[in-house]
């Protein structure tokens, strides 16, 4: 079964495939980091149709998100929304016009209306739904981010502690936040795909650890690592999710379990990152 990774050279994109790559499934890759033809907002895309028709199977993984100092600066920039709503309207019509099997990935955040984000996530959920599709609603998932700019609050705490053993944080650290290691990330997606005729489409599939851990303990977990590395907590509060937190649903429980606990993650990252 040949399998067509949208995204394929992002955070999740690049662990997922590894994965398949590491059980010998054939994969079909797409990114516009790869190529300026592999670009999703291209209305038409000749390629992405023709990566289409070699495939059995759609993992829809890309999008124009990064972590949260990432979306605090562009999310609410028309650029942003745009670019994800081109993608989005091509990429579904595509995949309308294959019929391939395809899921979808979402965010946790996609009920918070105050985030461009969400709400972009929502209306990517609607037309998954339209199409009978599956959707997941991924919770701060972390790994290797190649784009600097876009990186998550884990590498940017391990980047900063190896380089000057300093986390100077952008907030007081008091959020909590769901973290799943990419590597549980892939083990899930390639689980549904699996189960993908058996799921209810009306079931709500939240891939995260199912626990709580405080940004602030995150860096205190970072800098143990490093020896002699200063927490600096900021003074803003919450800056993404404006306090909001959501509770995720257990459905996914039948399908898939996680087995990463967040400091072994941390550890596989830093490693991968070649600090450690």
């Amino acid at each position: 079964m040949s399998i067509l990774v949208l995204g394929s050279s992002g955070q999740i994109g690049s662990e997922i495939v590894r994965h398949l790559r590491s059980l010998e499934h054939p994969v079909l890759e797409f990114d516009i980091k790869e190529h300026s033809s592999e670009d999703l907002r291209l209305q038409d895309n000749e390629l992405l149709k023709y990566r289409l028709s070699k495939a059995d199977f759609v993992f829809f993984l890309a999008f124009d998100v990064g972590g949260s100092k990432y979306l605090e600066i562009f999310q609410k920039t028309p650029e942003f929304i745009s670019n994800n709503l081109r993608l989005m309207e091509n990429t579904f019509n595509a995949l309308k016009v294959s019929g391939k099997p395809f899921l979808f990935a979402s965010t946790q955040m996609s009920n918070m209306s105050h985030s461009p984000y969400g709400v972009l996530k929502a209306i990517g959920e609607a037309y998954t739904r339209s199409l009978n599709g599956i959707i997941v609603k991924f919770w701060n998932t972390y790994g290797i981010e190649a784009d600097d700019d876009k990186a998550h609050v884990i590498t940017d705490f391990i980047h900063a502690a190896a380089t000057l053993r300093k986390i100077p944080m952008r907030t007081d650290g008091l959020e909590e936040r769901q973290f799943l290691h990419a590597e549980d990330c892939s083990r899930c997606l390639l689980t549904l795909k699996d189960n993908y005729a058996f799921i209810p489409r009306s079931e709500e599939l939240h891939v995260t650890t199912f626990k709580w851990t405080r940004i602030i303990d995150i860096a205190h977990i970072v800098s143990k690592m490093f020896p002699g590395t200063e927490v600096v907590p900021g003074m803003a509060t919450d800056l993404v999710q404006n306090g909001l937190k959501n509770e995720p649903s257990e459905a996914i429980l039948k399908y898939w379990q996680p087995r990463i606990e967040v400091d072994e993650g941390i550890r596989k990252v830093a490693s991968s990152m070649g600090h450690l």
